[in-house]
C-alpha cells in the first residue's frame, strides 16, 4: 500500500466532520500529534446541529447504521460506543407506506420481517425474502473488507477471490433486476432498492453491489443516539480531545504552504500551523481550491435533497423513520436525475426523532425531518428562491394526503433547506451526497485519497474512497490514517 512519505509526527486535519474525527481518533491512537482545524464552532461537519425555538435539529444524516465502525474509531483511543453514547435500536428500522394504503414495518430481525412480508404479500414473497436476505448477507461479506474497507493503489487491487465471488453473486449486474430475482411484489422491490438513492443512483440502474446498503439498513440494524445524531461527532470529538487531539474551532483554513513536493503548513487568517502530514476532508471543490489544482476529470454529482425541518404541536402514528412512497416510481428518477426537475409524485423519508428522544423538542412538541430527493444544481438550474416556498407547500400537502392530516396547521416553526443552502455550505453542485457512485466513480475509480505530486497530503470524506454515507465516511477517515501511518491502524 502506498503511503505518506517522510515524517508524520504532527498531522493537521482540515475539518471536524465524521471523516476528520475518525482520522483523528485512529491517528491519535497510533501515537501521532494531531491538530484539527474546523471553520464551524462545533464538530460534526454535515452532521451538524441547529437549535431553533427550542428544537434541537440534526442538519445532516438521520440514519445510523454499522455502529461497530464508530466503536472501532473510539477503540483506537481506548474508548467505546458503550462508554460515550446511548444508542437506541430502532424496531422497526423503518415503516414503509405505499400509495395503495398498505403499510410494511421493516424489521431487521429475520423472523419478524418474514412475518411482515407474508402478511403484506403472501407466502411466496416470504420465501423470496428469506433467499434475498441470504444473498444480501453474501454480497456484504464479499464486499466489506476487500472493496469498501480497503485502500486502492490500482484497479488491479480488485483482483481477488472476493471479486470472483462478487461476480458469481451478480454484483456487477443491475440492482433492480437483482432484487427482482427474489421478489415479485413491486412494493417490496422498492423497500430493498430505494437505498441506491443514498449513493446518488437510480435504483433501476445502480450496480447490484450497492445492495450492500440495503444489508446495512434492513439486516445489520438501524440505531438512534439519544441526544440526536449530532451526539455522534460530539462524542468522537470529546474522546479525541481527551486523547490529546487539539481542536481549533471557528477557524477557517485559507491556504496551504508548500515546500518542494510537500505541504509544510496549514494557513488560517491568524496563524501558520506547521504540519508533517495533512488530511483534507472538505468537499472536493474546496480541496481543489486549497491545493490550487483543477480536477483531472469531470465528475457526475449525486442528486440533492430538499429538507423540511418542522417543529409541530402534535404527532401522528408514525415510526421513527417512515418511507412514504408515491404511486410513481421509475418516472421519479427520470425527473430528478435526467430531466432536472422536482418529483411530481414524490417518495419521501420522514424522520421523527422525538419518537425515540422527546427531549429534542419542547414539552408536548414533536420534531419532523422531511427529505425529498431533488435535482442538483448542475442537473436542474431551478430558481430555488422562487420554487422553494411553493415546493414546501407541496410537501406539506402530500404529507397531509398520506396520513399526516393537518401537518401544515400543526407546524409552529420550520426551516427549509434547498440545494442553494447546500451549495453555500461548500457542497459541489448543491448536493450533500457528493460524487455519484457510478461504475467509473466507484472503488479504485473514485477520486483517490492520495494527492498526486504531494507526498504528505491525504483526502478523507464522501468525495473519496469508499464514498457517501455515515459508514463509508467513518471508514474513509480510517483509510486516510492508514495512508499516513503506512499500514493498518490500531484496533
Amino acid at each position: 500500500m502506498r503511503s505518506v512519505t517522510g515524517r508524520t509526527d504532527h498531522v493537521v486535519i482540515v475539518g471536524a466532520g465524521l471523516a476528520g474525527l475518525s482520522a483523528a481518533l485512529h491517528l491519535a491512537g497510533a501515537g501521532r500529534r494531531v491538530t484539527v482545524v474546523e471553520r464551524a464552532g462545533v464538530p460534526g461537519g454535515r452532521a451538524g446541529l441547529k437549535v431553533l425555538d427550542g428544537y434541537r435539529i440534526d442538519t445532516g444524516p438521520t440514519v445510523l447504521t454499522m455502529p461497530e465502525l464508530l466503536d472501532e474509531a473510539l477503540h483506537a483511543v481506548g474508548s467505546s460506543v458503550r462508554e460515550r453514547l446511548d444508542l437506541i435500536p430502532l424496531h422497526p428500522a423503518y415503516q414503509a407506506r405505499f400509495a395503495d394504503g398498505s403499510v410494511l414495518d421493516v424489521h431487521t430481525d429475520a423472523e419478524a420481517m418474514e412475518h411482515e412480508v407474508r402478511r403484506l404479500a403472501g407466502p411466496r414473497e416470504a420465501d423470496g425474502y428469506r433467499r434475498l436476505r441470504h444473498w444480501l448477507t453474501e454480497v456484504y461479506r464479499a464486499e466489506m473488507h476487500r472493496f469498501i474497507d480497503a485502500n486502492f493503489d490500482s484497479p488491479l487491487d480488485l483482483v481477488s477471490p472476493e471479486l470472483a465471488r462478487l461476480v458469481v453473486l451478480g454484483g456487477f449486474g443491475r440492482l433492480g433486476p437483482a432484487i427482482g430475482r427474489f421478489l415479485r411484489d413491486e412494493r417490496l422491490r422498492r423497500v430493498f432498492s430505494f437505498q441506491a438513492l443514498y449513493a446518488g443512483l437510480d435504483p433501476r440502474r445502480a450496480l447490484a453491489l450497492y445492495a450492500v446498503i440495503s444489508y446495512m439498513d434492513t439486516i445489520n440494524g438501524v440505531w438512534f443516539p439519544r441526544g440526536g445524531m449530532h451526539a455522534v461527532p460530539s462524542a468522537m470529538a470529546e474522546a479525541a480531545a481527551q486523547a490529546g487531539v487539539e481542536f481549533r474551532y471557528g477557524t477557517e483554513v485559507t491556504g496551504l504552504e508548500r515546500s518542494g513536493g510537500r505541504v509544510s503548513a496549514v494557513l488560517t487568517a491568524d496563524e501558520r500551523i506547521a504540519a508533517d502530514a495533512v488530511v483534507l476532508t472538505p468537499d472536493l471543490p474546496v480541496v481543489h481550491r486549497l491545493l490550487g489544482s483543477r480536477p483531472k476529470r469531470r465528475l457526475r454529482w449525486s442528486p440533492s435533497a430538499v429538507v423540511l425541518h418542522a417543529g409541530t404541536t402534535r404527532s401522528w402514528s408514525s415510526a421513527h423513520h417512515t418511507i412514504s412512497f408515491g404511486e410513481a416510481w421509475q418516472g421519479t428518477f427520470t425527473e430528478i436525475i435526467r430531466d432536472g426537475r422536482p418529483m411530481t409524485d414524490p417518495s419521501l423519508l420522514v424522520t421523527r426523532p422525538t419518537a425515540s428522544d422527546p427531549s429534542l423538542a419542547p414539552d408536548g412538541r414533536e420534531l419532523h425531518y422531511v427529505l425529498a430527493p431533488c435535482p442538483n444544481l448542475q442537473t436542474g438550474p431551478i430558481d430555488w428562491a422562487r420554487v422553494g416556498p411553493r415546493y414546501r407547500e407541496e410537501l406539506v400537502r402530500v404529507l397531509d394526503d398520506r396520513g399526516f392530516s393537518g401537518f401544515g396547521t400543526a407546524i409552529e416553526t420550520s426551516d427549509l433547506v434547498t440545494p442553494v443552502e447546500w451549495a453555500a455550505e461548500g457542497h459541489a453542485a448543491g448536493t450533500p451526497f457528493s460524487a455519484a457512485h457510478t461504475f467509473s466513480q466507484t472503488g479504485p475509480f473514485r477520486p483517490k485519497n492520495l494527492v498526486r505530486g504531494l507526498g504528505n497530503v491525504v483526502l478523507a470524506g464522501s468525495g473519496t474512497t469508499p464514498g457517501v454515507g455515515v459508514p463509508p465516511v467513518l471508514i474513509s477517515g480510517k483509510l486516510a490514517a492508514q495512508r499516513v501511518l503506512g499500514g493498518s491502524t490500531s484496533s
